[in-house]
């Protein structure tokens, strides 16, 4: 599987700034949470989305062992090591140590990156070391 071109993944990303947050929501300028943020711009990169998103809640990642998004992005997406993350790549990070991972972004410069953020919306932001120490894995969106 061949990797898509970063610069198109980040122009996809940037294309959502400004987007209000909106829990479990994915509509560009409308609304939408993180994973809504990565799931558009898998559609406008990719294609149509793979598989329907199951609802979910918000408070899913303070329960269970299972690593709900990394098996997930396995499914479709291309893994890197996380010491080897690069603009376009997709990013999941634990928000606290020994849980899962919850939170997604997108890299989309050597120390910035772009997330749907609660009360913020899609926002674009330094990758302080403080969020440079929380990704556990990340991906590369496929080439359609």
């Amino acid at each position: 599987m061949k990797a898509a071109d970063p610069a198109r993944v980040i122009a996809a990303a940037r294309s959502w700034l400004g987007t209000p947050y909106h829990d479990q929501a994915s509509l560009r300028g409308v609304g939408c949470d993180c994973l809504g943020l990565a799931r558009g711009v898998w559609r406008e990169v990719v294609g149509p989305e793979p598989f329907p998103m199951p609802p979910y809640s918000r408070d899913w990642g303070e329960c269970g062992p299972r690593e709900v998004l990394a098996e997930g992005a396995r499914r479709m997406m291309i893994e890197v090591p996380p010491s080897e993350v690069a603009p376009g790549a997709l990013v999941l990070f634990r928000m606290m140590p020994r849980a899962i991972a919850k939170h997604v972004g997108i890299i989309t410069g050597p120390n910035t990156f772009l997330h749907a953020y609660e009360r913020l919306g899609v926002i674009e932001e330094p990758l302080t070391a403080s969020w440079r120490r929380r990704i556990a894995f990340a991906f590369l969106f496929p080439q359609t």
